[in-house]
Order: C-alpha cells, then structure tokens, then sequence
C-alpha cells in the first residue's frame, strides 16, 4: 500500500509539474478559476461541461483548441454566431462579461488548462489587447 501511495503521489507530482512548469502561467490559471467561479459557471458549468445544444462544452473542447484568436474574442467582447464545438452545434448568445484583458487573459488560461484541456502557449495580456471585434 506504501508503494502505491508513493507512486500515486510521484505521478501526481509530475503532472503538476509539467502542467505549471511556467509560475506565471500557474499564477494566471489560479486567478482564473476565480474569475470562471464568477462569470462563467453558470451557464458552462462547475466541470466546464456545459448544456448540450445550449451552452457549449469548455471541457475537452476541440473548437477552444483549433480557433484560439476566436474564443479570446468571444470572451472579450460576447458573442452570437453559430460555432460547432465536439461535433455539436451551438448558436446561443454569450453577453459580454465586461472583463478587463488581464482577467480574460487569466479565465482562458485557466479554460485551456482544466478539464482535460492543456495548452502549451499561456494567452497573455498583450495578445489579449490586440483582439479586435
């Protein structure tokens, strides 16, 4: 039982390890699981499961992963267009949640580094600021 404990502890390690190897990023995504807790649990829900056909999944969702510049667009500014997401389609409104770039920064890094998400690029700032509608 010892062994297996140590094993399970070490495998835990190192996926924390690779996964906030970066302290910056590992900053931004705890201070985006503030702002998620705030904005987005609502409708995306605890897990980022989302309601299917209503409210798209976050959680292991190949449209964050393929149109970054997009989801970073439809969190700074809301959306209502029709976007595809693990094969389902949705076409419902997301308001505007009126954050500033640094908070949208940090809820998507926490989005592309939770539930099955992992992200190598950590969305700053700066990229943040350039988007435009």
């Amino acid at each position: 039982m010892k062994t297996f404990c140590t094993i399970y502890f070490l495998t835990i390690l190192g996926l924390s390890a690779h996964l906030f190897q970066d302290p910056a990023l590992e900053e931004s995504v705890q201070r985006g699981s503030e702002i998620y807790a705030d904005f987005c649990v609502t409708c995306h829900l605890e897990k980022g499961e989302g309601v299917m056909g209503t409210f798209p999944p976050l959680a292991k969702s190949d449209y964050l992963m393929k149109n970054r510049e997009a989801s970073i667009r439809g969190v700074k500014y809301g959306q209502q267009i029709e976007i595809m997401v693990n094969g389902v389609t949705y076409n419902s409104a997301m308001p505007d949640p009126g954050l500033e770039d640094e908070e949208i920064a940090d809820v998507i890094n926490y989005i592309l580094n939770s539930w099955g998400n992992s992200s190598d690029e950590m969305v700053t700032v700066d990229e943040v600021e350039v988007i435009q509608k």
